[in-house]
């Protein structure tokens, strides 16, 4: 009786680098993570801490600020949830730019220099990197942030050509982080300014075919804290996460108020 041939499985495409580690081994650097604190229990005013922390590629701004708090310093306090960039908990200043601290790679930085980690701007600080959300809910609040439709419940869904669903697409992306709005100037010294993210997700209902309140929300933001307060310096756009045409849905916005046309 013969035996039978057993085939070998085919070598891998990929040949991982071997090192003194084992193979596939992830490299490793050393950095300076510098953040910003604040709490009132124990100073009235802000400081700075360093720590020296040895990281890996696959790590970012969010491991690092884990290894702090579980290993060095528990009174470190931040917001984070999914750690996949799809909650929006962790929107704070990186470097001087609003990020989500889970969506950056360490290795994506200047290592050579201290990470620099502050909270977010235009919003009240409680502790370290948490701020008071509520005045950026409110403004969210304030745009009626639902469907609304006044004809009579249909028995089956409301359809939508794929044209009009493309209408309102980009906005649907929003997750309520915060970077855009608080990346904005105008919010920064006015804090009635509706912001960016307020107005995106206006935008979300106003050009949805499906919704009967489009001219409410446009009433609310005509006015001197809506739309025309923005200065189309572009900071949301470049702060979003999701990549959101954020200025591009204000301006949107501006001319349906002139126009009605939505």
């Amino acid at each position: 009786m013969s035996t039978p041939t057993v085939e070998n499985e085919p070598a891998s495409k990929i040949d991982l680098a071997e090192s003194g580690d084992g193979a596939g081994a992830v490299e490793s650097f050393d950095i300076t993570l510098k953040i910003r604190r604040y709490d009132p229990e124990r100073a009235e005013d802000a400081w700075w801490d360093e720590w020296q922390l040895t990281m890996y590629g696959t790590d970012r701004v969010l491991d690092a600020m884990h290894k702090v708090k579980w290993e060095i310093d528990g009174t470190l306090t931040f917001r984070r949830s999914c750690a996949h960039g799809i909650c929006g908990s962790d929107a704070m200043r990186i470097n001087g730019r609003n990020r989500l601290a889970c969506k950056t790679l360490l290795k994506d930085l200047d290592t050579s220099k201290p990470i620099v980690v502050e909270a977010i701007k235009g919003l009240p600080i409680e502790k370290d990197l948490i701020v008071d959300m509520e005045p950026f809910f409110q403004s969210y609040r304030e745009i009626m942030p639902f469907f609304i439709n006044n004809s009579p419940e249909p028995t089956a869904e409301r359809l939508q050509s794929p044209e009009d669903r493309e209408r309102f697409d980009d906005t649907t992306k929003c997750i309520l982080c915060a970077a855009c709005t608080s990346s904005c100037p105008v919010f920064w010294t006015d804090g009635q300014y509706f912001g960016p993210a307020a107005i995106v997700n206006a935008h979300r209902f106003i050009f949805d075919s499906r919704d009967d309140a489009g001219d409410l929300r446009l009433e609310v933001l005509n006015d001197k804290e809506g739309v025309w307060r923005c200065r189309t310096t572009f900071n949301c756009t470049e702060a979003c996460p999701r990549g959101i045409e954020v200025t591009k849905a204000i301006s949107e916005v501006k001319t349906a108020i002139l126009t009605r046309s939505f």
